[in-house]
């Protein structure tokens, strides 16, 4: 049988009745009542609890990850205020789920319950990855990651994304099979008899200096450079944001001030790479800003700046980064993670990024959402905890 991967996207006004169409259209498109991972990424629109239970009830139980999302996408189209299901049956590949509580007091524990019933040997299937999902309120986007490296091992990649909730920045929730919970973080182990594979790129280049935070707390950054970092920010974004119609010395409105941090990010130089930190909700030109991870004092960052071609062509090299590490070996499908902030850039333009992925993987089945940030470890690229970024999982046949 190898491996079989099907996918299908649905809205509606009852949860239960969209859980169980989008599962048992995903199931009719891999020809088999067996299925040994179900994901699910669901919008806040949603009473979460009511679609799991309903595509559960469709896929006899079998294992299921997911989240709440800002955005749902698979091969077929792009979509807000959706459910998008994808189901996998698999002899090449094994699947095995954990989950835990607690993250923003102690990541450390918290990823070692969701890893403390997983196996570190699977017999004739050698390769390990996972698949995390993480609350994409709790601030601990790059701890959850060494945390999962630190109980997991250096030997296992990574993808994943953190949950979102269509912007409203209230709650995000984590799906472990009838398990859902904020503070949370769900995983999915994967041993494999051809190892999957990971892209990851994002589209961004530096507009001002090094710049050093000066004060902060946790995800709060109070000073940058010994000033306001609303106003660091504002100094090197200005003539930039003029040719976007932004002014920069005028803005109050929550909304426009969200805007503007979504499209002026901070990058943090690793190696010859920058990665991109999301100053997510922040909407006050007053006081700190805040990220979606800890951004420890003495952090050197710069403002960023993304065009739009700049965005699309990202996604598109993710893809093709993840591809060229399958080596020609057939795929069963792919499920993507990418930031909501690359929606917000791109505006209508989103669904181009996404048709560069297909493009690139020749239209295999897919599944996505639009995250607070992605999470990706492969060897030679990029990797940890990451914004407006894309990450391309691909899975052999």
């Amino acid at each position: 049988m190898a491996t079989k991967f099907g996918t299908a996207l649905a809205k509606g006004e009852d949860s239960v009745k969209v859980g169980e169409q989008v599962a048992k259209n995903a199931m009719g498109k891999i020809g088999s009542s067996k299925v040994d991972l179900t994901i699910v990424f669901a919008s806040s629109k949603y009473d979460y609890q009511a679609v799991v239970n309903g595509v559960r009830k469709v896929t006899g139980n079998a294992p299921l990850i997911g989240c709440s999302t800002a955005g749902e996408f698979n091969e077929k189209k792009v979509e807000k205020e959706s459910v998008v299901c994808g189901v996998i049956s698999s002899d090449n590949h094994k699947f095995f789920t954990g989950f835990g509580t607690g993250l923003r007091e102690d990541e450390i524990v918290t990823l070692k319950e969701a890893t403390a019933g997983l196996p570190s040997i699977v017999k004739n299937h050698p390769y390990l990855s996972a698949i995390i999902l993480v609350d994409g309120l709790a601030g601990k986007g790059e701890e959850s990651v060494l945390a999962a490296v630190n109980a997991l091992g250096p030997n296992v990649k990574f993808s994943g994304g953190a949950a979102a909730d269509d912007l409203k920045f209230k709650e995000t929730h984590v799906f472990i099979n009838e398990q859902i919970a904020s503070d949370a973080v769900g995983l999915t182990l994967v041993a494999s008899k051809i190892p999957v594979a990971i892209g990851v790129k994002h589209g961004h280049t530096p507009i001002s200096p090094p710049l050093t935070v000066t004060k902060a707390e946790g995800n709060v950054v109070y000073e940058v450079d010994g000033q306001s970092p609303f106003e660091v920010w504002k100094k090197y974004a200005r003539e930039n944001a003029k040719k976007l119609g932004i002014d920069v010395d005028t803005m109050s409105k929550a909304e426009a001030i969200a805007t503007f941090f979504t499209r002026y990010e901070a990058g943090l130089l690793t190696g010859t790479e920058y990665k991109i930190r999301w100053l997510g909700g922040t909407t006050t030109t007053k006081g700190p800003i805040s990220f979606t991870c800890a951004i420890p004092e003495g952090t050197v960052l710069r403002v960023m700046e993304s065009p739009k071609k700049a965005q699309i062509a990202s996604a598109r090299k993710a893809a093709e980064l993840a591809l060229n590490a399958c080596k020609g070996i057939k795929l069963a499908g792919a499920v993507v993670f990418d930031c909501v902030c690359r929606a917000v850039i791109l505006g209508d333009d989103f669904s181009k990024a996404v048709d560069g992925i297909k493009d690139v993987l020749g239209g295999i089945p897919l599944i996505g959402f639009e995250t607070y940030g992605e999470i990706a470890m492969e060897i030679g690229q990029l990797s940890g905890f990451h914004n407006t970024t894309s990450v391309v999982l691909l899975i052999p046949e």
